[in-house]
């Protein structure tokens, strides 16, 4: 009988990639989401609403692994208090939700995996490569990414083998970081942003998808690993591959950090600072990675 893999966020950009990675493997996919969906042939849906804090519990209990991607974007709005409250509420009370449901039944998973971010180490502009066991950051991404995860050990206090994916800029076709950067370099008026200095911790959707199934297939995997390529790129390097790829090469001065600061305010931190991350833990388990050069990764998401 197949395993089922139940996602939350399962319908979004990588919700999406992941579902198709995983029925190609063999899995059976249900999806958790607030708005009703028919079943097709290979998917189940079922309905939840945090808020309300209801879930069409047999979800959970048909589950054999859970994936958990659901949490509202951190780039979507400006960080005002209340916005900043939605963004560290949906993590945790999504993942209590599920808890309260495996408690009630004493449900048993094979595994509970989790996303996260490598915000959690912060925003920093120095060159310090943080690894897993780098002290969490006291700013607004290190205090929701510490949160996001202790959430899930209510999961791990119930035998479940639990795992997070801090995961850094997804690159994929037609969505995620790429597709609010396109339409200005598309026009060639892409430029470095700020100082161009401060490093953008990258990802290909593939591998991104490809360590999510193995934190499925490896019962080693356990606690938490960083999910970027460890190239030292920094915004002005990304910037100017990006342009090449595109056929062009910038012209244009960096946007000043001013602008930026006043256009998307404290949320502007994402992109004037950043950081490295080591990828050894997850390599120590055996994975490797498709797409390490920056520019094989851009002409993969930018062919048809």
């Amino acid at each position: 009988m197949k395993k089922n893999v139940l996602l939350t966020g399962g319908t979004g950009f990588i919700g999406r990639y992941l579902t198709t990675m995983l029925l190609e493997k063999g899995y059976s996919v249900s999806i958790l989401t607030r708005a009703s969906k028919k079943n097709t042939d290979t998917i189940s849906y079922y309905i939840w609403d945090v808020s309300q804090n209801s879930i069409e519990e047999a979800a959970v209990l048909n589950a054999d692994y859970i994936i958990h991607l659901a949490g509202e974007n951190i780039a979507d709005k400006k960080w005002t208090e209340e916005r900043k409250a939605e963004i560290i509420a949906s993590r945790e009370q999504s993942i209590q939700l599920i808890v309260s449901v495996l408690k009630k039944h004493d449900k048993k998973l094979d595994a509970f995996i989790s996303a996260s971010g490598v915000g959690i180490y912060g925003a920093l502009n120095g060159k310090q490569i943080c690894a897993e066991d780098t002290p969490a950051a006291n700013d607004f991404l290190g205090i929701t990414c510490q949160k996001w995860e202790s959430a899930t050990r209510a999961v791990t206090e119930l035998g479940i083998r639990t795992v997070q994916i801090r995961t850094g800029l997804v690159l994929g076709k037609n969505d995620g970081f790429l597709k609010k950067l396109l339409p200005v370099f598309k026009f060639r008026l892409g430029s470095a942003l700020g100082s161009g200095e401060q490093f953008m911790p990258w990802i290909h959707i593939h591998d991104l998808c490809s360590i999510y199934l193995q934190a499925i297939s490896n019962p080693k995997m356990q606690g938490s690993y960083n999910a970027a390529i460890n190239d030292g790129t920094t915004n002005a390097v990304f910037s100017r591959t990006l342009a090449r790829v595109l056929g062009y090469s910038i012209w244009l001065p960096n946007v000043p950090a001013f602008v930026l600061k006043i256009v998307m305010g404290e949320m502007a931190v994402i992109v004037l600072t950043g950081l490295r991350v080591s990828s050894d833990k997850i390599e120590k388990t055996g994975f490797e990675f498709k797409y390490k050069s920056l520019q094989l990764a851009l002409n993969n998401c930018l062919t048809k």
